[in-house]
């Protein structure tokens, strides 16, 4: 039909050229021919196309779907309209010249495009999201939960921390749970305090804390943050309302088979009886000896009879002591009853005691040592004292046990730094059972110790040091790298910001540190120690603490008052010493410098890496100090 149209047209249109629409087609017959024959086979292909898309039914509507028929549909329009197109070019008349104004109008809209079958067509809305797994509730968590009131109808938003989780028993009649998990477990909440701005703080102890129990699937966990500035716990809470924001809408129900027991390491409680037994001995063998030194103590300065009593006072003190372990020996065991009645008869024994001094006194007839009626008409108010300060002897060990660990603590912070460091891991060597004369013969452990002395800017450090390097032969400079003498090795490790400090000739390295103090003892003395000395300022020092290899005492120089740094920078300035950038004056270097100086102060109190400080009023003054602080690197 297409090829039979075509014809028709070329051969009625051909004498009559431009009147409705040029034809393309060459005069010439034969040639004429071919065209129409390519036209023909176009027109075939696209025929058996169209028919082929009509004919495909697709198993589901989707947007493409609707797409390509709507395609289908106006290639059929477009066919129909050049059909009616073909006619008006047929006929000589130009009587029905709106029809075809309006098929060339449905031509120019129907232009093929790729818009419709690229455009972006959104997935199917049935799609099935993959819900994140619900948590198992823990003891510890931060939960949200509801209280019976609170003016809605969900109640009073709370929030609190889980203390108990426990099953619910059920009778044997009703079922244990829901399928969904609901009903097994109830839980013991303790009530949060809401201090404001999200926090939520436990209440304190003068407050009587509240506790709740709900059902599991009553709470919601919160992801909540311990900020310990503030001793509370931080919720994200929703802006504008303050309602704390869950990270799960609950817990796993389903899944939750209870709290997980700890598993418990018997070696671990082997060791902690053993630990208990040699306490518990420990306790009784120093009451029974702080009893005998008392009653040594009372013999001399009391005599015989109330040495006596205080002995005895002091047995029933180590009877007491003893049979107070029998009841925490039987804590948590079957025999806990038995063990707390037998123990109880540790009250017994200072009364027994005052019990038989009386009936002594009693049997004395007229060397009754009793003359005066009233509470102590049985026994002497000395008698009564010696027995219950006897008694209470057992105390003195107890408390120099606990006084003594606070003491050696307080002992080792008035030791400068270094030295109490030295104290503290030594003492810990021993309680673990390090054999401490054992690490003498290790003391050589290859590092070398390092003097650091930093400070902020005007406070004499390098004066200092040059008086110690001068008048103390032990001491060493590190070795600097000179752009002059070795330009290469300069260049290199400025590139590679190897570096601690440099102003452009001269550079401090790591390995001219290190290495500083065995180059000096070359041709000297072995036993004789050497020991690098670095003057830094504060941004050295944060780095030189941080190398390898070397064990750092660090001394601080500093003045006691900041208007002491300013009037030295003053100086400094109004000499020429430090330098005024033109876009500058006196006044801003001052006052970039003082900010600087607070900032060194703060790293020098924060850092922990200095343990002298110096405040040099007086030079002389503080080159002792100096001397006496350097000593503790040998």
């Amino acid at each position: 039909a297409c090829i039979r149209v075509t014809v028709r047209v070329h051969k009625e249109r051909q004498p009559q050229r431009g009147r409705v629409a040029e034809s393309n087609f060459p005069a010439d017959a034969e040639s004429g021919q071919k065209m129409i024959t390519r036209v023909g086979f176009v027109a075939l292909a696209t025929f058996y196309i169209l028919n082929a898309v009509e004919s495909f039914n697709p198993p589901f509507e989707s947007p493409a779907t609707v797409t390509v028929t709507s395609r289908v549909t106006s290639n059929l329009n477009l066919r129909s309209t050049r059909r009616l197109l073909a006619q008006g070019r047929g006929s000589s008349s130009a009587s029905n010249p709106t029809d075809t104004f309006a098929a060339r109008r449905i031509l120019r809209s129907n232009r093929p495009s790729l818009a419709p079958i690229l455009a972006y067509t959104r997935q199917d809305d049935t799609t099935t999201l993959i819900q994140p797994k619900l948590p198992e509730p823990k003891i510890g968590d931060v939960v949200r939960y509801y209280d019976i009131d609170g003016g809605s109808n969900q109640g009073q938003t709370l929030v609190g921390k889980i203390s108990f989780i426990q099953p619910i028993r059920t009778s044997a009649d009703s079922p244990s749970s829901n399928e969904d998990g609901t009903g097994r477990w109830l839980v013991e909440i303790t009530e949060l305090e809401d201090v404001g701005d999200g926090y939520f703080a436990e209440y304190p102890s003068r407050k009587r804390r509240k506790s709740s129990l709900r059902k599991l699937e009553e709470l919601a966990p919160l992801p909540a943050s311990f900020v310990r500035s503030e001793d509370a716990f931080k919720v994200p809470t929703k802006k504008g309302t303050n309602e704390p924001l869950p990270s799960h809408p609950g817990y796993d129900l389903v899944g939750y088979e209870g709290p997980m027991a700890t598993q418990i390491n018997q070696d671990i409680v082997q060791q902690d009886a053993e630990n208990y037994s040699q306490v518990k001995m420990s306790l009784i063998k120093n009451a029974a000896i702080a009893g005998a030194m008392g009653t040594i103590i009372a013999d001399l300065f009391r005599g015989t009879e109330d040495a006596a009593l205080y002995f005895l006072g002091a047995l029933s003190g180590v009877a007491y002591l003893f049979f107070l372990g029998i009841k925490t020996d039987t804590l948590g065991s079957p025999d806990s009853k038995l063990g707390s009645n037998v123990s109880n008869a540790r009250f017994v024994f200072p009364a027994l005691v005052l019990v038989g001094v009386a009936l002594k006194n009693m049997m004395s007839g007229d060397l009754n040592p009793v003359t005066t009626p009233g509470i102590f008409s049985t026994v002497t108010p000395e008698q009564f004292a010696s027995v219950m300060i006897g008694f209470l002897t057992y105390r003195v060990p107890l408390f120099v046990s606990q006084l003594t660990p606070v003491l050696s603590e307080s002992a080792s912070d008035m030791i400068p730094g270094s030295a109490a460091m030295a104290v503290r891991l030594a003492a810990d060597a021993k309680s673990r059972g390090v054999d401490v004369s054992a690490l003498d013969e290790k003391a050589n452990d290859g590092l070398t110790t390092v003097l650091l002395v930093s400070g902020p800017e005007s406070t004499g450090k390098t004066t200092l040091v040059n008086r110690l390097l001068e008048e103390d032969s032990r001491f060493v400079r590190p070795i600097l790298v000179d752009r002059m003498v070795d330009g290469v090795k300069f260049e290199q490790k400025e590139a590679r910001d190897e570096f601690l400090q440099s102003d452009g000739r001269f550079g401090l390295a790591k390995e001219g540190i290190l290495q500083a103090a065995e180059k000096a003892m070359d041709g000297v003395d072995p036993a004789e120690k050497k020991v690098v000395v670095v003057d830094a300022d504060a941004d050295t020092a944060k780095k030189l603490v941080q190398i390898s290899g070397a064990r750092v005492i660090g001394v601080w120089i500093g003045l006691d008052d900041l208007e002491k740094f300013e009037s030295r920078l003053k100086s400094k300035i109004l000499s020429g010493a430090v330098k005024i950038p033109d876009d500058e004056n006196e006044d801003s270097v001052l006052r970039a410098k003082v900010r600087q100086v607070v900032k060194d102060i703060e790293f020098g109190v924060v850092s922990g890496v200095f343990e002298f400080t110096i405040l040099n009023e007086d030079i002389d003054d503080s080159v002792r100090q100096l001397k006496e602080a350097a000593n503790y690197c040998f």
